[in-house]
């Protein structure tokens, strides 16, 4: 990404330091004053004769001068004339030519502004007419040239003013083609560095275009005959008789020889500010290659240009230091040569102080400078209101030394125009400077109040433009400060323009500047806005983009908040595509739809009216490559062939590799397989192919996009048949019964056959038995089945390709085995050793290798559990199995139940079945620890005592020893307490835990033991109560009508407090309610608190949920604590209100609750929670 940014403000000074600094003294026209030309034509100037004549010439002063012209040095009276007229107020010379030739009009004009204060002249105007002469007329004879040699055609148009361009067409308007051999002389002529026989034609035109008066002159075609040896031979031995002239047909191969310039060394001047051009121009076969050196230094950068096929050296603004010598340098094979030019710059007069405006006050002194240099040295002539000076009124306070004129205490009415002229051989210049002597007041020309705006860290330049004579001393202030501004950071022209080298904010404000000479005083305010640049913050990044994909370009700008920004997006430096998938937004632009040309670099400009920031970044569009092309094949032999192709577009995207497909007409027609790939440098392949194939192929291009399209088929080449080169694969030998032998391969593919008439030879012996082998010729098939075999038996098997053209080569021999059977021995010697109550150890013999009649693939012990040794689990288990790989001895059954009774065989198997089992043998497995008991439930709940009963564990595993109970309460906020524990006998299915805390949770953990240890705990959890009877309440409300009444009681009591606190607190004083309030005893009810309007504490203990992961007591009993109790424990007192709205009524006593005998109400305690 490229990043470029401009400061309008390095532009503004840059504009007012050549501006306003370089301009001449600028005296206001409302003050006498002499002429000043302001306008006039060119030195040489040209003219059009079908248009009328116009040569400029305007001046100013005061009074307004007058006009008169010269013509070749003598007055032009134009009142004589009745062609010419001069424009009003103005010396413009306008020369009517219709009906006249404007020849008659050429020659040298000089025009003379005068008024009494003096006079100011022109330039010498040379006048001419533009010519655009026909070509003379001409006959060309056809020219014959032998092959090889050197020619010129020759232009040589007619003389033009100004010079025509000259270039060669064909008969079509077509440019004729140029190269190093063929090519145009900067005279006009076409050379030739040899001809060839295809430069035969008929219409070699030179074409001339006349700039001035745009017609182009055309010369008669040009005929060029090339002669090849042959046609020499056959002209020449009808000429002289002979049969061969040339003994060779070959072309002659020569030297390289300059035609332009000739010899080994030449010379050239030319003029500072011109372009150099050196030309050289050489013949020869082959034709010579040319170079350019400067053997008296380097050639100037950006100013030098080797154009034309290397055969011109061009320099542009010639200075001094590109003069010396140049070498021109051609070679060929058979030499090389040289030539030196010798370079000389002369100069035109040009100025090195050129004389300047005088404004003096009488009695001032002064003086004019006119300094210029040329090669040779330029004379200096001075001149007075245009008369040459040493023919002037003499002046005691004038004195001329050279190139200055000095005044001395000049006088009023001494105010002229002086005229000095630089002049040498190559041209001339003229300049016009007056003295003005005047006595004015200071005024200061720059408007008031403008005010300045600069980009900070710029300079700025505030501008005081004055005048008066003398002329006035210049001084700045800022603000209201007393002080002028001097030194760093300011700095004051001569002008009287302030500089501050680097703006910051602290320097913006008002600026005050002070013009005052010995006449008076003038001043003037400006003001300097110091801005904040513009800054791009976030450029655009470099993009590569799908073709189809959507691309944004982020450009996020920081300016000035004064300043009104404007985005601008170029593509390639150019206005973006008039196309709506370009999406302009205030700091991105969008591209949607990305086709190939959109590629290219865009570039974001934010533009205020002080400066400007840009930054470019480039897309990149890239996509899948376009298919090769011209698909050939070469060097074609039996199994091989060379595939050539040409490269498709690759869309900015290299190309990684070239994949090459092939269809197969005859055995598989349309469908298309990878052959091979190779690196995408490469543009060509050597294919191996097979025999019997038709073949088509094609190439397909992957870049990192992805793959091209296909390319289109190659010509189809196909291959002879020929006897297998291969084998099927994939032999196996196996059975499918005890007394057959199945032998499998894959069979070969089409292109794999080689020829027609595939079949298969399939072979198998007995292995160590049979010598010779047994076979079978199939076709079409993947397997055969030998019958009759003895049961798992080794065979040796092969299977070979056959052919119409051969056999296929020496199969490979693969070993198989004939049909398994079941195995006819069951283990012996098997023995078992207990490890632990729930592992054992089984142990055999394994049975001989004859026995197994197949593949040995181990062994399997059958296990079951066939009661428990408690007389409580009698209940037996399915038998289960476990294998054993391999030839094994010995084997582990995990998993065991402890204090059981196991059954148990041990069976050889192979890829049969298994054999036959060894006799069933018993074991025991010791004691372990118990299962965990079948369930715990709480049965009764009341005040400081719980009812806890058990069923023992389903899994004993062994004899219980006894119960192990622990159990802890759990406060509100679920931390555990101390843990008790209990010790329960064996034959107990039940306890009762008196002295218990009353309203508390307890969390229970039980589990059996045995003379092993400890089973698995279960827990529980359950609540005391305080009151029996609130179960069969709680569960007598929750299917209670009145329930929902109650609670809207209760909600209207709360808003009746609200109000009375409301009132308390705007009125004051004690209410019955309130006396009632304090009066009532009940500790489970806590009134409003009287301070700040609020309850008393009234909280829903946590009590009743049940901890994480814990259960609901298995009774479903419902645990009430204190903070049961609610409002609905008051009866009903009539309430009344007010009329200020306070409440009157009073609450009648605490009603009793009524017991029941009725079962509890499953009612969870969270349930409840949610309502009180």
């Amino acid at each position: 990404m490229e990043r470029t940014r401009t400061r309008a403000g390095a532009a503004v000074f840059l504009m007012l330091i050549l501006g306003h600094l370089g301009n001449a003294l600028e005296v206001p026209l409302d003050l006498a004053q002499p002429p000043t030309i302001t306008q006039q034509s060119p030195k040489d100037y040209i003219i059009d004769p079908r248009e009328n004549i116009v040569i400029h010439c305007e001046a100013k002063g005061k009074p307004h001068p007058s006009f008169s012209w010269t013509r070749n040095g003598t007055h032009f009276d134009i009142d004589q004339d009745p062609k010419a007229t001069m424009r009003p107020r103005s010396g413009t010379l306008v020369v009517d030519i219709s009906g006249e030739k404007a020849e008659t009009y050429e020659g040298v004009y000089q025009c003379t502004a005068r008024n009494k204060h003096g006079a100011a002249v022109s330039n010498n105007i040379v006048i001419r007419q533009s010519r655009s002469p026909l070509w003379s007329k001409e006959r060309n004879e056809p020219i014959r040239v032998q092959e090889g040699e050197a020619l010129v055609l020759h232009c040589r148009p007619p003389a033009g003013l100004p010079p025509p361009i000259i270039f060669w067409m064909d008969i079509n308007f077509q440019r004729l083609p140029q190269s190093s051999r063929v090519f145009q002389a900067l005279n006009g002529d076409l050379y030739f560095s040899n001809v060839l026989k295809e430069d035969s034609r008929n219409d070699y035109i030179c074409y001339a275009r006349f700039p001035h008066t745009q017609t182009i002159q055309q010369k008669q075609p040009i005929t060029l005959l090339v002669l090849n040896l042959d046609a020499v031979n056959e002209t020449v031995a009808a000429l002289f008789n002979e049969t061969d002239f040339f003994s060779d047909g070959s072309v002659e191969e020569r030297k390289p020889t300059f035609l332009i310039p000739s010899g080994s060394s030449s010379s050239k001047m030319v003029l500072r500010g011109q372009v150099l051009e050196l030309e050289c121009i050489t013949e020869g076969l082959p034709t010579p290659e040319v170079s350019w050196s400067k053997l008296s230094g380097e050639f100037p950068d950006k100013r030098t240009s080797i154009v034309t096929f290397q055969k011109i050296l061009r320099i542009v603004n010639v200075s001094d230091a590109d003069a010396g010598e140049y070498r021109c340098t051609a070679h060929n094979r058979l030499a090389s040569i040289h030539h030196t030019i010798r370079v000389t710059v002369k100069a035109a007069p040009y100025w090195i102080t050129t004389p300047r405006n005088l404004v003096l006050a009488p009695r001032e002194k002064g003086q004019l400078i006119c300094r210029a240099s040329g090669t040779p040295k330029p004379t200096i002539n001075w001149a007075m209101n245009g008369i040459p000076i040493e023919n002037s009124p003499e002046d005691s306070n004038r004195k001329v030394e050279g190139d200055t004129i000095i005044f001395e205490e000049v006088q009023t009415g001494s105010s002229a125009v002086y005229q000095c002229n630089a002049s040498n051989e190559y041209g001339y210049l003229l300049s016009n400077a007056f003295v003005n002597v005047l006595s004015e007041t200071p005024r200061v020309l720059t408007p008031a109040n403008q005010v300045y705006q600069v980009i900070r860290n710029n300079h700025a330049l505030l501008d005081c433009s004055s005048f008066g004579s003398p002329i006035p001393k210049i001084t700045w202030f800022k603000d209201s400060q007393s002080s002028t501004l001097e030194g760093d950071p300011y700095m004051l022209h001569e002008n009287g323009t302030l500089e501050i080298y680097v703006a910051q904010a602290l320097n913006s404000g008002k600026y005050i500047c002070v013009a005052r000479n010995t006449l008076g005083i003038a001043e003037n305010h400006v003001y300097l806005e110091v801005k904040e640049p513009t800054r791009i913050l976030k450029q655009p990044k470099y993009k590569v983009a799908q073709r189809n994909m959507n691309v944004v370009f982020e450009c996020k700008v920081k300016h000035d908040p004064t300043l009104i920004p404007i985005m601008i997006w170029l593509k390639d430096n150019g206005e973006l595509p008039d196309d709506e998938r370009f999406l302009v937004d205030s700091d991105s632009l969008t591209i949607t739809d990305v086709t190939e040309n959109d590629a290219g670099t865009y570039t974001c400009i934010m533009n205020t009216t002080l400066d400007h920031d840009s930054a470019s970044a480039e897309l990149t569009v890239v996509e899948q490559p376009d298919p090769p092309t011209d698909l050939e094949l070469t060097d074609m032999k039996p199994r091989s062939v060379q595939l050539t192709w040409i490269p498709g577009d690759e869309h900015k995207s290299p190309i990684h590799k070239f994949v090459i497909q092939y269809t197969d007409s005859l055995h598989d027609h349309g469908h298309w397989h990878n052959l091979t790939h190779v690196p995408g440098s490469k543009t060509t392949a050597h294919l191996e192919l097979s025999p019997y194939v038709h073949y088509s192929f094609r190439v397909l291009a992957l870049n990192a996009v992805g793959l091209s399209d296909p390319s289109n088929p190659s010509h189809m080449y196909k291959t002879n048949p020929a006897a297998p080169d291969e084998n099927p694969s994939g032999v196996k030998g196996f059975g499918t019964e005890h007394d057959n032998l199945m032998i499998l391969w894959k069979p070969l593919s089409g292109l794999q056959a080689n020829g027609p008439g595939l079949q298969y030879k399939v072979m198998w012996r007995q292995k160590d038995v049979d010598k010779n082998w047994t076979s079978v010729t199939v076709a079409n098939v993947s397997k055969f089945m030998v019958s009759g075999t003895p049961t798992f038996t080794p065979y040796e098997v092969k299977v070979q390709a056959i052919n119409n053209n051969g056999i296929g080569p020496d199969p490979a021999v693969v070993t198989g085995h004939s049909g398994e059977d079941f195995p006819v021995q069951a283990p012996n010697s098997v023995q078992v050793l207990v490890l632990n109550s729930t592992l054992a150890e089984v142990h055999w013999e394994p049975v001989p290798p004859k026995t197994v009649r197949g593949h040995l693939k181990g062994y399997k012990v059958f296990y079951w559990r066939e009661r428990s040794l408690h007389k409580h689990n009698p209940h037996r288990v399915e038998q289960q199995f476990l294998s054993f790989s391999g030839n094994k001895s010995h084997g582990m059954l995990p998993g065991l139940q402890p204090y059981s009774l196991y059954l148990f065989n041990v069976r050889v198997y192979n890829g049969k079945g298994e054999g036959p089992a060894s006799s069933n043998l018993q074991f025991e497995t010791p004691e372990g620890v118990p299962g965990p008991p079948s369930f715990l439930r709480i049965t009764n709940s009341n005040l400081n005592n719980l009812t806890l009963e058990w069923g023992p564990p389903n899994d004993r595993n062994g004899h219980l020893t006894g119960y192990i109970l622990k159990y802890q309460q759990v406060n509100n906020s679920n931390e555990l307490g101390p843990i008790e524990e209990l010790a329960l006998p064996a034959n107990k299915t039940s306890v009762t835990l008196p002295n218990l805390k009353y309203s508390t949770r307890y969390k229970f953990y039980f589990n059996a033991k045995t003379g092993q240890g400890a089973g698995p705990v279960i827990t529980e959890e359950a609540v005391t109560i305080m009151d029996e009877a609130m179960p069969s309440r709680q569960a007598d409300i929750a299917t209670q009508g009145w329930f929902i009444g109650l609670m809207c009681a209760i909600a209207l009591l709360i808003l009746v407090l609200l109000i009375i606190c409301f009132i308390k607190r705007n009125k004051g004083g004690k209410y019955p309610v309130k006396e009632k309030e304090d009066a009532h005893t009940d500790p489970e009810f806590q009134p409003m608190k009287e301070d700040d309007c609020t309850f008393g504490e009234y909280s829903d203990t946590e009590d009743h949920k049940p901890l994480k992961g814990s259960r609901t007591p298995s009774n479903g009993t419902v645990h009430r604590d204190s903070s049961d109790e609610s409002l609905v424990d008051y009866g009903g007192g009539d309430g009344q209100f007010n009329e200020d709205g306070s409440f009157i009524g009073q609450y009648s006593g605490k009603s009793s609750i009524r017991e029941t005998a009725e079962a509890h109400s499953p009612v969870n305690t969270t349930t409840m929670n949610s309502f009180v």
